[in-house]
């Protein structure tokens, strides 16, 4: 029986910029064992995916994953573009941390009491490439309101900033320094793709990145942890 599965997101879901971990999930499964629905929409915030649940529960799937929250925890780092974000996501004020455990809240607390759907909250990807930097410090702060909202929610808590960690730490990468991705270095790395056939990995290798194309977007080897973490998780637990 083919397992039905809605992926909720950000840009990390929609991979447009990232590698797919969508794709890299169906492979770790037999055959017509799942069937993958991306909702994933760039730069969301937590408060745009509450905004966008009527087509999860209006079509309700077997099993729901939600990986939100990296725009979130981006808007709490000094030089991040916030008064842009705020006009462009149509957000109601400015973004916070207990906003963001709301938001979490009140639509898992939706897709619990109108699915049946097993629901997997994913912590988010690591920030940055330096584990004990504000960006890596931001994203662990926002992954511990995760689990927090996990388990108050009744719901699966599923570790990835925390296999990430662990990842970044084992490997001992270059110690990089944060840059936030702007609007024009995100078209840079689609037009490296478009014309100069670059993939995705060979610009995170060129930029000495471990996990990332530019310290928030996924590269083949952290989609692959995101997929890991969603098949072991997640989905061995519900078969």
């Amino acid at each position: 029986m083919t397992t039905r599965i809605a992926c909720l997101g950000d840009s990390l879901t929609r991979a447009q910029f990232s590698v797919d971990y969508l794709d890299l999930l169906g492979r770790r499964r037999p055959p017509g064992d799942v069937r993958l629905a991306r909702f994933g929409v760039n730069g969301d915030f937590a408060h745009n995916l509450l905004q966008r649940l009527d087509a999860v529960v209006g079509d309700p799937p077997d099993v729901i994953t939600v990986l939100i929250g990296t725009n979130d925890a981006r808007a709490s780092l000094a030089g991040y573009p916030v008064e842009q974000a705020v006009k462009r996501k149509q957000l109601p004020h400015r973004p916070s941390a207990d906003w963001f455990q709301h938001c979490l809240g009140a639509g898992v607390a939706r897709l619990r009491a109108e699915t049946d759907a097993t629901i997997g909250l994913l912590s988010l990807p690591v920030l940055g490439q330096q584990p004990d930097g504000p960006a890596a410090q931001a994203s662990q702060a926002y992954s511990r309101m995760i689990a927090e909202v996990a388990a108050t929610s009744g719901v699966v808590h599923l570790p990835l900033h925390e296999r990430q960690i662990e990842e970044l730490r084992r490997a001992d990468p270059p110690p990089i320094p944060y840059r936030e991705a702007t609007p024009a270095a995100v078209i840079g790395v689609l037009a490296r793709r478009a014309v100069l056939r670059r993939s995705l990995d060979s610009i995170s290798r060129r930029r000495g990145l471990l996990l990332t194309t530019d310290h928030i977007h996924q590269n083949s080897r952290g989609a692959a942890l995101i997929a890991e973490a969603v098949d072991t998780g997640l989905l061995n637990r519900s078969a």
